[in-house]
């Protein structure tokens, strides 16, 4: 007798399901233990998974690293362009993506110390990020600050790519000093003072 269709999307509910399980227990166990500390064994007992499980939905331990790279970009770009829709002008949809990118990683300390630490280990993946997921956010990024240079709220000779480099450096700076914190701070009460400074520069 054949599967309902009820039964095969409950199976792949379970795939998907498992499949988040161990990339949730390899962000935990590396960001314990670090990438070259961590083993594929490590990572199925936090799944509580056999072991053969792991490599039947990522190649390997690199593989591993490399989706959980790719997915919190995915993430970043699909809320980004979800909340900048409905902001009204080209600097509050800015200022959104800097309020969203240090809020999101500030509420997953284990993601953060993941996507801030491990991948300077590699210059391999470091290449290969930058290339794909990486470069379409500073996309997002350079085209918001065309529109605001357009409506006349960002300098219009500012060059945009190097704009995106200086806005990303700044998140990227307080993301990795917040994992690497010796006082407590919420990451998120970073974005003000950040878009402060970004927006207002050093003068007196």
């Amino acid at each position: 007798m054949s599967n309902s269709p009820t039964k095969v999307s409950n199976r792949e509910r379970k795939k998907i399901e498992k499949r988040q399980r161990i990339l949730d227990a390899a962000i935990k166990v590396i960001a314990k233990n670090g990438f070259q500390g961590t083993t594929v064994a490590e990572v199925a007992a936090e799944a509580q998974v056999a072991d053969g499980t792991i490599y039947l939905y990522f190649q390997n331990k690199d593989d591993l690293l490399i989706t959980i790279f790719e997915e919190t970009m995915d993430r970043f770009i699909a809320q980004g362009l979800e909340v900048i829709a409905n902001m009204p002008t080209p600097l509050d949809k800015l200022k959104s993506i800097v309020d969203l990118h240090l809020t999101s990683l500030g509420s997953n300390e284990d993601l953060a110390a993941v996507f801030q630490i491990e991948l300077r280990h590699s210059i391999h993946t470091m290449k290969q990020f930058s290339q794909t997921k990486l470069r379409d956010y500073f996309q997002i990024i350079e085209s918001t600050i065309e529109d605001a240079q357009k409506a006349g709220q960002i300098r219009a000779d500012l060059d945009a790519w190097t704009a995106v480099k200086v806005v990303f450096g700044a998140l990227d700076e307080m993301a990795t000093n917040w994992v690497l914190r010796k006082k407590d701070y919420a990451l998120k009460d970073m974005a003000q003072p950040t878009m402060h400074i970004l927006f207002h520069g050093l003068g007196a």
